[in-house]
């Protein structure tokens, strides 16, 4: 708890979609005690009052001014903001972080930090020469069974590591969403190996502490979009899901109408931008990739196989963990198979994943040479990304505590996740290797 003496810090969000909730009701809810939030800044002006609205509703929250993107800097003078948290469109981020960073403010930036070589090396520069200072919020560090894995390797219980496997599969509820939003564009976002893998790519960089050196990826558009859906007797005939007739029988289709939040963050907040939220996941303009394998090579020696999958009928990961003294292995199931959009039990759900009680699962297993194998846990995950949700938020807002195990990330961190995801884009792109270092000098 501060002291009477301390005076709360003042927080701004910019970006007020529906990933911005989950900072917004924890400034607002169980850190209001050291945190006060001073402003909203969105190009929507709509979505910026349903957060109002919830604020008033939910924690009787005196009304957060609202400025325009336009206005963001105004803002920060405005009402003396002292953090920005930045949970905008991937392709924005690096404007806010960096006029953040020159008017000498801390920063808290969802992933992925940026989305392109340019935009990376001018957050590394701000972040230099600033005194503020940067945290990515990489909340898969944060949840209790991948802490239990860091903890291990670091034991050296499987000695000198010299490869891991990783297999992470989003369901056909999950997976699909980003070729409903902004993300089916790859100029928005990077794609999946920049807006989703930088996940995968920083636990892989934390977990065995060492530095990516060269990638070399093969990626494709197999599932979605027009000509697969053509072909395999899915697609339907609409542009966009609200008041279509085709996609009243669509399982892929999302319908906002019937979804309190997502309705009055983005139906009924169109008139104002344009953005349409329920896109057809079979339909043209899709500029990004669904099925990918990536090879790394770490300066430590080791290397990673890794492949992302969108169209997975459930949703979880496979990580095996080879080293000199033995190997360790992690099964997550975050659910037996995916609902259908409509059938999801909140907002966040069709973007996020959503189980029964009881579906989830992870098993994590040690096999040293010689022995038999050794199971370390198996249990049910903990809700928001398996409890790392709830410990990132402390973690950021909350007491400052020891951090033995490296959990909090920089810009550093978040642009050794980043660099992977690009240069297996610049792979795809080119058939070749690419050496991670050239990334940030051309």
């Amino acid at each position: 708890m501060p002291t009477a003496t301390e005076a709360r810090r003042r927080y701004a969000v910019v970006g007020l979609g529906a990933r911005a909730q989950t900072f917004v009701d924890a400034l607002a809810g169980p850190y209001a005690d050291r945190a006060e939030l001073v402003g909203f800044c969105d190009v929507n002006a709509t979505r910026m009052g349903v957060h109002n609205r919830r604020l008033a509703a939910k924690f009787g929250h005196p009304e957060v001014p609202q400025y325009r993107a336009v206005d963001f800097d105004r803002m920060l003078k405005e009402q003396r903001v002292e953090v920005v948290v930045v949970t905008s469109m991937d392709r924005t981020h690096d404007d806010y972080i960096v006029s953040a960073l020159e008017a000498g403010l801390d920063v808290v930036t969802e992933k992925p930090m940026t989305m392109d070589p340019v935009r990376c090396r001018r957050i590394l520069d701000a972040a230099e020469n600033a005194s503020g200072s940067v945290r990515v919020a990489f909340n898969y560090r944060y949840n209790p069974v991948h802490e239990k894995v860091r903890e291990v390797l670091q034991s050296g219980a499987i000695g000198e590591i010299g490869s891991v496997h990783f297999e992470w599969l989003l369901d056909v509820r999950h997976g699909a969403d980003y070729f409903r939003r902004w993300h089916r564009e790859k100029a928005n976002a990077g794609g999946l190996m920049v807006h989703k893998a930088t996940h995968h790519f920083d636990l892989v960089n934390w977990w065995i502490d060492s530095e990516p050196v060269k990638v070399f990826a093969d990626g494709k558009l197999f599932f979605y979009g027009a000509e697969n859906g053509r072909r395999r007797g899915l697609a339907r005939d609409y542009e966009r899901a609200d008041g279509a007739a085709a996609a009243a029988d669509d399982p892929f289709a999302i319908k906002l109408a019937a979804n309190g939040v997502l309705r009055e963050l983005y139906l009924e907040a169109e008139h104002e931008d344009g953005y349409h939220r329920d896109q057809n996941v079979f339909g043209e303009g899709i500029t990004i990739e669904d099925d990918m394998a990536v090879l790394v090579r770490y300066a430590s020696g080791a290397s990673l196989s890794y492949h992302l999958t969108a169209y997975s009928p459930w949703e979880g990961y496979r990580i095996g963990f080879n080293g000199s003294a033995g190997r360790l292995e992690l099964l997550v199931k975050e659910n037996t198979f995916a609902t259908r959009p409509e059938e999801v039990r909140h907002a966040t759900a069709v973007q996020h994943g959503d189980a029964a009680p009881g579906e989830t699962e992870a098993l994590l297993t040690l096999h040293p040479l010689w022995e038999p194998p050794q199971t370390l846990l198996h249990h049910e995950l903990g809700q928001g990304h398996g409890g790392g949700d709830a410990r990132l938020l402390e973690s950021l807002f909350g007491s400052p505590a020891e951090d033995p195990l490296g959990r909090s990330a920089d810009h550093h961190d978040g642009a050794r996740s980043l660099l992977v995801g690009l240069a297996a884009n610049r792979s795809f792109e080119t058939g070749q290797a690419v050496d991670v270092a050239t990334l940030l000098s051309t």
